[in-house]
């Protein structure tokens, strides 16, 4: 079997946000945000709703102008790169809600995924591991994506970003709307593509998933950080117990 950490560069690029602030309008939702995360690192952001998770994520990807601060990816400043030109830099990112391509079928998605890379070998090598890593795409690779349970496309929406073999992989609450037995199923994926080297950062609401797949965690609050440190630690953390697993 392919390994999932072939579908990725090992040697990766560290990725360093200083200062970040967005807003919208007179509205300001996110506020001086700072964080990095090493080659090989995991990190988690969790928040309640509105805290400014999914803005932070937006605005790294340039999808949403940023008001302030910088972001950095190895040498490269990602002021002037544009949203669609991320993933040649090595850079993968999973949105909200999924956003497969309903009216095409599984293979197709995941093909698209792999449009700024030559057909070859190493792209078949590539699909090929996707499929070890989701055995049920590969079993529905000719069903149109729409077809697809609320879990699947999930699955289909992270095996089209790892098409591209990033070195960084963003996922913006991927664990939305889907069961508990689903939710275990993302987090043992996410496990293993930690495991395998892949750069990870995690934007959730679930914070016990965010603690279980990150090595480090920041907490998001009215869009800005309110804690931050070792996942093993926050979660031990008497108000984040009671405030967000409702301990």
């Amino acid at each position: 079997m392919t390994k999932a950490g072939s579908m990725s560069d090992a040697s990766g690029q560290a990725l360093v946000v200083s200062d970040l602030a967005v807003r919208y309008g007179g509205v300001s939702a996110v506020r001086s945000v700072s964080l990095s995360v090493a080659p090989g690192q995991s990190v988690g952001l969790i928040g309640a709703n509105g805290a400014g998770k999914t803005s932070t994520l937006r605005a790294l990807m340039g999808l949403v102008p940023r008001a302030a601060g910088s972001v950095r990816f190895g040498d490269r400043d990602l002021a002037k790169v544009p949203a669609r030109d991320m993933v040649r830099l090595g850079i993968g990112y999973v949105p909200e809600g999924r956003h497969v391509f309903a009216g095409l079928d599984v293979e197709k998605n995941l093909l698209l995924g792999a449009y700024a890379r030559r057909w070859n070998s190493e792209t078949r090598d590539t699909l090929a591991s996707v499929y070890d890593l989701f055995p049920v795409l590969g079993q529905m690779r000719h069903r149109l994506a729409g077809a697809l349970s609320g879990g699947q496309q999930q699955m289909l929406a992270i095996g089209r970003a790892l098409m591209a073999r990033p070195v960084l992989l963003l996922l913006d609450e991927p664990s939305m709307g889907l069961s508990p037995k689903l939710v275990e199923t993302i987090g043992e994926t996410l496990r293993q593509l930690r495991d395998d080297g892949l750069s990870l950062l995690l934007v959730e609401q679930n914070a016990m998933l965010t603690f279980e797949t990150t090595t480090d965690c920041l907490v998001l609050e009215n869009g800005e950080v309110a804690l931050s440190g070792l996942s093993t630690e926050l979660s031990a953390n008497a108000r984040v117990r009671s405030v967000y697993l409702g301990m």
